[in-house]
């Protein structure tokens, strides 16, 4: 199971190494879907979650006073090189690793795949991910509180239904769409939210109204 997981993890990586490589210094200060950080901050956050480890994740945590998105911050600071053929370079060096914070496994496909979302989108550029792939991260922030970056109370009381994966999540008003869409929308990319459909889409837009960013 493990070893199925850090196969499509690395090849994630090598996918977005290949898109990245021939970006100009334009592109790659684009906007990206995550409010505040341009591409370039995406792919830092990216190595710095590439190298996090579960004592590494402990300490940093405590030192960003248990704040997630203070602790994200300071890991794209810390792994954001000068240029951005440097942060290019360390999301290199960090493709092949296994290490993660103490997190579900699954928590690797959704860093890959919605983070790879957030950098592809605004630059036109689309990938084909592996369904399966697609349906575990959709799964994993469905069943994981808001608190630890899921959805779980996003989707309370709504049926989330894959149109393109064998995937029903939940019960009360519905939500279909992709399952890649699915997964951006209860991610906070409320973007995504255009491309679902269903009488659940009013609440689940309802409940994303202040935004957040994994």
């Amino acid at each position: 199971m493990a070893k199925d997981v850090w196969s499509r993890v690395h090849a994630e990586r090598a996918a977005l190494i290949a898109d990245l490589t021939n970006l100009d210094d334009e592109q790659w200060g684009t906007p990206s879907l995550c409010d505040g950080w341009t591409v370039q901050d995406v792919a830092a956050h990216l190595v710095d979650s590439a190298r996090a480890t579960r004592l590494g994740f402990a300490v940093d945590l405590v030192r960003s006073r248990f704040d997630f998105h203070r602790l994200n911050a300071r890991g794209v600071q810390r792994e954001r090189g000068a240029s951005p053929q440097e942060t290019l370079d360390r999301l290199r060096q960090v493709a092949m690793r296994r290490s993660a914070p103490p997190t579900p496994l699954d928590s690797r496909l959704v860093e890959e795949i919605v983070h790879g979302e957030d950098i592809r989108r605004p630059l036109g550029l689309s990938r084909s991910y592996p369904q399966d792939a697609v349906a575990r991260a959709l799964g994993l922030q469905a069943r994981t509180p808001v608190s630890f970056g899921g959805a779980k109370e996003l989707v309370t009381g709504i049926r989330v239904a894959s149109a393109d994966a064998d995937l029903s999540i939940g019960d009360g008003p519905e939500v279909s769409g992709t399952a890649l869409s699915l997964l951006l929308a209860i991610s906070g990319r409320r973007g995504a939210l255009e491309e679902l459909h269903g009488p659940g889409v009013a609440t689940l837009t309802d409940r994303l109204h202040n935004g957040r960013k994994l």
